[in-house]
């Protein structure tokens, strides 16, 4: 284990992260506060998930490996239809983004960051490693949602019905977690 594998794993981890977040920026169009939220809590359900999967033992990530695709597909199909479903269902007193609840962005750092689990099971041999890397992987990924959201903004001033194309996003992203998972 070295600095350099930790740092090229945290940004492959991190790419689930900053494709939500850049939907959270394209739905919203403009700078919003809890961006930050977001990023701070994908970035602990990163930092966290390796360290119960490090304690958990092969058993668990065992179980979570066969599932976690589907979990993924599943959480991450429901919060795409549903920005789809309120696409074509305007609501006049809901904010343009509404997905910035925390219980929203709990499911969605769930989604995201199920597959992180296994990835605890690579600091077994190496238990000094699993601190400073989790450390380093939970910045790597707030830092990553955050440009995500930052681009998305931008991308979303076109002013187009993005809630559409957000939500296709999460549910590919859904589809592509699931296909690489169960192939």
């Amino acid at each position: 284990m070295d600095w350099f594998n930790v740092i090229i794993m945290a940004i492959g981890l991190a790419a689930d992260c900053c494709a939500v977040s850049a939907v959270q920026g394209l739905n919203q169009g403009r700078w919003h506060p809890r961006a930050l939220l977001m990023a701070g809590i994908f970035g602990l359900f990163h930092m966290g998930m390796p360290v119960v999967g490090f304690y958990a033992g092969s058993l668990f990530v065992n179980f979570v490996r066969l599932y976690a695709p589907w979990i993924a597909l599943v959480l991450l199909s429901l919060l795409g239809g549903k920005m789809i479903w309120e696409s074509f269902h305007e609501n006049p007193e809901k904010e343009k983004c509404a997905n910035w609840h925390v219980s929203n962005l709990l499911l969605l750092a769930i989604a995201t960051s199920i597959d992180v689990l296994a990835t605890g099971l690579l600091f077994v041999p190496y238990p000094d490693w699993l601190y400073p890397s989790v450390v380093t992987i939970g910045a790597i990924t707030a830092c990553f949602s955050l440009g995500g959201y930052l681009v998305g903004v931008f991308v979303g001033r076109l002013r187009l019905k993005m809630e559409i194309v957000g939500g296709l996003v999460l549910i590919g992203l859904g589809i592509k977690i699931c296909l690489e998972g169960c192939l």
